[in-house]
């Protein structure tokens, strides 16, 4: 009886330990499904956690310094500008352009120059000798030394150049204002008129050109004294 219950004991307490094991392992065996299903299922849900929120800290105001601080900028003021002066006018002379209408042009001629006035001679086509009218028109102020135009009706009459070979330039070319032609001075008013174009003696009408050729003419006693 004695060994019967001595063998029997043994028995139990491996039964009891077989069994301890099983109860472990099935509990460990669960806690890792558990854990397994977690983890797969956070996998296919992805991380929705939404992101931490940052605030930034309060502006304090008292707290800024002073270069912080927006400056405003003054105003710039439009600088005043001066209104435009016009231009002091010329005292009156009293000269005026005087009326010349019918006035035969060389009378007319010959009043402005006695006025201090210059003058050009526009010649029309008729026959008249005689004035139509000015520009600037009979009655304007004008200042000494301006040109008036003077409107003849008629053509340019037919004149004679005069011989001027050996004269002063400066002489001869009044001379041929006189005679109502224009004096051109190709080489200068000093001196002498050594040749002029066209020469002495052709006739042409008023206001044609007429070249004078002026300097020192060479003495033939000096030519020959020269070769």
């Amino acid at each position: 009886m004695t060994d019967g219950i001595a063998d029997g004991q043994p028995e139990r307490a491996d039964a009891g330990s077989d069994r301890t094991r099983m109860l472990v392992g099935g509990a460990l065996a669960t806690v890792l499904l558990a854990v397994i299903g977690a983890a797969g299922g956070w996998v296919l849900a992805g991380d929705q956690r939404p992101p931490p929120l940052t605030q930034s800290p309060p502006d304090d105001a008292g707290s800024r310094s002073p270069s912080a601080r927006a400056t405003p900028t003054p105003r710039e003021r439009p600088t005043p500008t001066s209104a435009p002066t016009s231009a002091t006018p010329s005292p009156p002379t009293g000269l005026t352009v005087p009326d010349l209408t019918g006035v035969d042009f060389e009378e007319a001629r010959d009043e402005l120059r006695e006025r201090g006035l210059g003058w050009q001679l526009v010649f029309g086509s008729g026959d008249s000798s005689s004035v139509r009218s000015t520009d600037p028109a009979a009655g304007t102020p004008v200042r000494r030394g301006i040109t008036v135009k003077v409107f003849v009706a008629g053509a340019a009459p037919p004149n004679e150049v005069p011989d001027l070979i050996g004269e002063r330039c400066r002489e001869a070319g009044a001379e041929l204002v006189d005679d109502g032609f224009s004096p051109r001075f190709p080489s200068g008013r000093s001196g002498t008129v050594t040749a002029q174009d066209p020469p002495g003696g052709t006739v042409r009408r008023w206001n044609d050109i007429v070249s004078l050729v002026c300097g020192t003419p060479v003495d033939d006693d000096e030519t020959d004294a020269a070769r």
